[in-house]
Order: C-alpha cells, then structure tokens, then sequence
C-alpha cells in the first residue's frame, strides 16, 4: 500500500482528474495548498507598490493505492499534469503502514478500496 501526494497546477486538476478515471482510480483527497519552489513566483504591483508574490496557488492531492496501483496512478498524473514548464509539479510515493476504514473496521488493502 502507498500514499501517492502530487503537488499540481490549479488549472490543471481536471486534467489530472480526467486521466484518473480513465485509470479507474476514483478515489482522492483534493486539497488546496499555497507554496514555492522552483517557480519563484512572479511580481505583481498592487495600488502602485511592487509585490513580489513568492507563495503560488497549487493543489495537492492524496491518493492511497495498492502496489498494483502505484505506476497506473503515477502515469496518470504525469499525462494530466505536465505542461513542461517550471511548476508543473511533484510526486511522492510514501508507505503506508496500515490503513483502517472505519466504517466497517476492515484493514489493509481491502480498506484502501
């Protein structure tokens, strides 16, 4: 089992969605974020005063998978995602150690769904 956490453009999200479903992975935690990276953000004047805006809109999604699961996921959001420009984003892979739904009290890969 693993966590999959892409950092996306905004604009992007129904994109990335989009592929997904064509993946036949429908479930996700959608989050909206704020951050900087190599982007650098970009300046903007504001009533005549120069602001350099560092921290940019992103979404970050949380997708739990089973190892089956974990390249599908990936290439999915890569397809949807990539502009090829700086801030296209990043993806994490992470372990997951267990994972209980609570509803029904079932662990492991049959939680994840």
């Amino acid at each position: 089992m693993k966590l999959i956490i892409a950092i996306i453009r905004p604009e992007k999200l129904v994109d990335v969605k989009k592929e997904l479903n064509e993946a036949s992975i429908n479930l996700m935690t959608v989050i909206n974020s704020i951050g900087s990276g190599r982007q650098m953000g970009y300046p903007e004047t504001y009533r005549g005063v120069k602001h350099e805006i560092r921290l940019l809109k992103k979404i970050e999604l949380q997708i739990a998978v089973n190892d089956d699961y974990v390249e599908p996921t990936i290439k999915a959001i890569t397809r949807g995602a990539k502009t090829g420009n700086i801030g296209d984003g990043k993806i994490f892979v992470v372990p997951i150690e267990e994972c209980i739904r609570i509803r029904t009290g079932e662990r492991g890969s049959r939680a994840i769904g």
